[in-house]
């Protein structure tokens, strides 16, 4: 199956928020979303917004940069926030449990590229980037597993 794209331009953080949301709509245990993009283009946000949307009772959601994991027990099943940032070797992705959690959890990884080959195929990509303004932001969805297809529609339609 040949990838395809779309891109989102997001003028605010309530409006990125809104795309997390709508995306948190799709998401059950098995799905994997990588969020790549520079330090503060706004991966651990978004993350935050799909982690809010699919909690049965809202709470603090912090950036997983130390402790590298974070998990919350979702309505549909666990979640699994992992920021790969600090990563020194690619051993420790099988001592994190990552592996297992994407085939057992709703996983959004925030720098994939630390996973390398090892990242799942089936995975929706999301590159983050500023936009024209302090709070705006352009996403770039990739995508070949035909079952982001709608998910990225209802992303689209808001």
């Amino acid at each position: 199956m040949s990838p395809r794209s779309a891109t989102f331009h997001s003028p605010s953080p309530d409006a990125t928020h809104a795309l997390a949301r709508a995306l948190a709509t799709h998401l059950a245990p098995g799905a994997v979303v990588l969020l790549s993009g520079d330090v503060g283009a706004g991966k651990t946000h978004f993350a935050r917004g799909v982690i809010q949307a699919l909690l049965e009772t809202p709470e603090d959601v912090p950036s997983p940069t130390f402790t590298l994991v974070q998990s919350y027990p979702g309505r549909s099943g666990e979640i699994w926030h992992a920021d790969l940032y600090r990563l020194t070797d690619a051993s420790e992705l099988e001592e994190l449990g990552l592996f297992a959690a994407f085939d057992e959890a709703i996983c959004l990884v925030e720098w994939p590229d630390r996973l390398g080959e090892t990242a799942p195929r089936e995975a929706l990509s999301l590159l983050f980037d500023a936009g024209d303004t302090d709070e705006a932001r352009t996403l770039t969805a990739t995508w070949s597993d035909d079952r982001w297809t709608q998910a990225i529609e209802d992303m689209r339609n808001g």
